[in-house]
């Protein structure tokens, strides 16, 4: 058995799985069944990333402990990918195992890189001071050519938002720049390190372009595995939360050391065979910084970095930080198995759209009305009415036993090009399977289903009853059992729960081999059979249901306002008192000026505020607190004009000093800030 070892990134646990999460994972599991019905030892992970800024901002959001927050939603992502029958179970063959960043195994894992790393060459790890733009939802540095400019601001490629500007902090590097060449040979002897193609073209260019070093610690938060050496002027490190993140997929096999120094079984075995399985939004991290920190380490590299495109909603990506591309795989999943007499393959239906209607590495749209289409088209008109057909037909025809065959027949007309097409899908969809390509195997797949359909539409197998063409009969009979036999195992990869279903109404023993289907086989490795009475796996879906999934599916219109009532009086406004009159030299004391946002991060333990650094023409940056946390994500202010008041007196706000107030409006709640309706200089007064 070659072992087969696929991964998926680890999701991280400030959101709760959406669909953009349940694509990778649906595709991975895929793999993994194909790889164990071919033979294959094979071991699937995903998990949680539970370190960084970004889990501890949530956290605090939510009144919570960072450990608090992730205990609370790691459960869910396990949870969700059991609901898409994807839990672990091992009942297909393929292993299945969920890891967690704040186990204490991957933690002690994560600390033996980094003592490894240093142990090696102990400048690949250095302590230096570091600036530049940040982005917290990548949790990465950035230079500007990798940024977009939106007026003033620069924003984060991946996520469109603005990125902040870190001033000098200090942490420890990883000497990145000296394993460019290394990598770039190793990329030139592996033509099948980095898939698809266009992928290792983007990282070639990357590289070529020169790699700097890379800062691998923190001292900004806490939430972290701990730099496991010191800082000589007592700063305390947690390490880069991307370091920490890739190495889940040793630490899962036990780390790179035993005790005595050797090997893990799990790693010696599994780990040259390792194929990770991500989105393009990670490619860099994966196909770059984690292959150097190997190199580093002295370790092989992974057989595969396996890069997907997005899949969008109205061309936006799918994400949890744009509430109108949330999708919640496990209800679309639930509303497509509704009509069905087994509501598992609404599951089986939904995965078969995500792998069928785009090419692995492609980007794809969210179309609803295509998961529709598609679900009528393939699986009730082709798949679903094939394997109705055959059960009702062996039921009524074949006394539910396997037919018997006839060896002349066999050779000729409808049951010669069914074996031709058979043995063509089989070949074609490993093939496809093996090149990581599933929706051309699930396109071969279904020549063998239009087959299998043209089969019956050619010999009509009712009128052969009626004419008591028996032999010919058993025959068409007998090929059609053969042909679901080998649908049920060639769509277990993307419809498991469908494939269960086929096998307990052909009556198939459960221990009858599941290996995938060889050429020349059909008909031959047909089991027993005992066929019980089928009901619709895939019903058609009727225009007056698809308007009603549709109507859950997609937002609402807005409802259009009713035309005014000239005769109504208007609404009194809701403000707060008027304060009493002030003379005019004591607004005259304000000193109001615009100031540019130059950074904006949360104040730890504190909801409502926000540390602005904000830019007001004095030849120096003033630092703000300002209680607008609650209307602002830090990353939507920076090259913001606000309005300051700059005269007023210094104060310390949660252990930081606050040198002036922005205005804003609003009461209760932060509505907006005041700001000026054209740009112009930091310092400007306003009066």
């Amino acid at each position: 058995m070659k072992p087969f070892y696929i991964t998926t990134p680890i999701y991280y646990v400030n959101d709760v799985p959406h669909l953009g999460h349940a694509y990778t994972t649906i595709a991975a599991d895929a793999l993994a069944r194909f790889h164990a019905m071919a033979g294959d030892d094979v071991l699937m992970l995903t998990g949680t990333d539970e370190h960084g800024e970004k889990v501890q901002e949530a956290a605090a959001k939510r009144g919570l402990t960072p450990q608090a927050l992730c205990d609370d939603v790691a459960p869910r992502f396990a949870h969700t990918w059991t609901q898409l029958d994807m839990g672990p179970f091992t009942a297909d063959g393929a292993r299945r195992r969920f890891i967690r960043t704040t186990d204490a195994r991957h933690k002690a894992v994560v600390a033996r890189l980094w003592r490894r790393i240093r142990a090696r060459n102990a400048d690949d790890l250095y302590l230096a001071t570091y600036q530049g733009w940040y982005c917290v939802g990548c949790e990465a540095f950035y230079k500007e050519s990798d940024l977009d400019k939106a007026g003033d601001a620069w924003h984060c490629k991946t996520h469109g938002r603005p990125v902040a500007w870190l001033d000098k902090e200090r942490s420890w590097f990883f000497r990145m720049s000296r394993y460019g060449e290394a990598l770039l040979e190793h990329i030139e002897r592996h033509p099948h390190f980095i898939q698809p193609e266009h992928f290792k073209n983007e990282v070639v260019s990357f590289v070529r372009g020169g790699l700097r070093d890379l800062s691998v610690s923190r001292t900004s938060f806490a939430w972290g595995i701990p730099v496991p050496e010191d800082d000589p002027e007592g700063r305390a490190h947690v390490i880069y939360v991307w370091m920490d993140a890739l190495t889940n997929y040793v630490s899962a096999l036990g780390g790179f050391d035993d005790d005595a120094g050797g090997e893990p079984r799990e790693f010696g075995t599994y780990w040259r065979a390792a194929t990770h399985l991500i989105g393009k939004d990670i490619l860099r991290f994966h196909a770059v910084y984690w292959p150097c920190f190997l190199m580093a380490a002295g370790l092989p590299l992974p057989r595969t970095i396996l890069c997907h495109g997005w899949w969008t909603i109205g061309g936006r990506k799918i994400s949890k930080s744009i509430p109108a591309t949330r999708v919640d795989p496990v209800k679309l999943a639930s509303d497509l198995g509704e009509l069905s007499s087994v509501p598992e393959t609404g599951i089986d239906a939904l995965k078969y759209f995500l792998l069928r209607e785009t090419p692995l590495g492609n980007d794809g749209d969210l179309i609803f009305e295509n998961l529709l289409d598609r679900y009528n088209a393939d699986l009730a008109n082709d798949l679903g009415n094939l394997i109705n057909r055959i059960t009702a037909m062996v039921t009524k025809f074949g006394a539910q036993a396997t037919p018997a065959a006839d060896a002349a027949l066999a050779a000729e007309g409808p049951f010669a090009a069914l074996r031709r097409v058979a043995d063509e899908a089989a070949r074609d969809a490993r093939a496809a399977w093996d090149g990581f390509q599933p929706s051309r195997a699930l396109e071969a797949t279904w020549r063998l289903v239009a087959e299998g359909n043209r089969l019956v539409d050619a010999t009509q197998p009712w009128a052969l009853a009626k004419a008591g063409d028996n032999v010919r009969l058993a025959q068409v009979l007998h090929d059609l059992l053969a042909t679901a036999w080998w649908l049920r195992r060639m769509i277990a990869p993307v419809l498991p729960a469908t494939a269960r279903t086929l096998h307990g109404w052909l009556g198939v023993a459960d221990d009858a081999p599941l290996g995938w289907p060889e050429p020349g086989q059909l008909g031959h490795d047909l089991p027993p059979v005992k066929v019980v009475a089928s009901t619709p796996l895939f019903p058609r879906l009727d225009d007056k249901r698809k308007d009603a999934l549709l109507a859950r599916w997609l937002p609402a219109e807005p409802a259009a306002a009713a035309p005014a009532d000239p005769a109504a009086p208007a609404p009194a406004p809701v403000t707060a008192p008027v304060l009493p009159p002030i003379q005019f030299a004591d607004f005259e004391k304000l000193d109001l000026r615009v100031g540019k946002v130059k950074a904006a991060v949360k104040v730890a333990k504190a909801d409502k505020l926000l540390h602005l650094t904000v830019d007001l023409g004095e030849g120096r940056d003033r630092s703000i607190v300002s209680g607008i946390a609650q209307r602002y994500a830090p990353e939507a202010l920076v090259g913001k004009q606000v309005v300051v008041v700059v005269n007023l007196e210094p104060r310390k706000m949660k252990g930081i000093l606050s040198e002036g107030m922005i205005l804003a409006a609003g009461d209760d709640a932060i509505l907006g800030l005041a700001a000026v309706d054209a740009e112009v200089p930091p310092g400007t007064r306003v009066r």
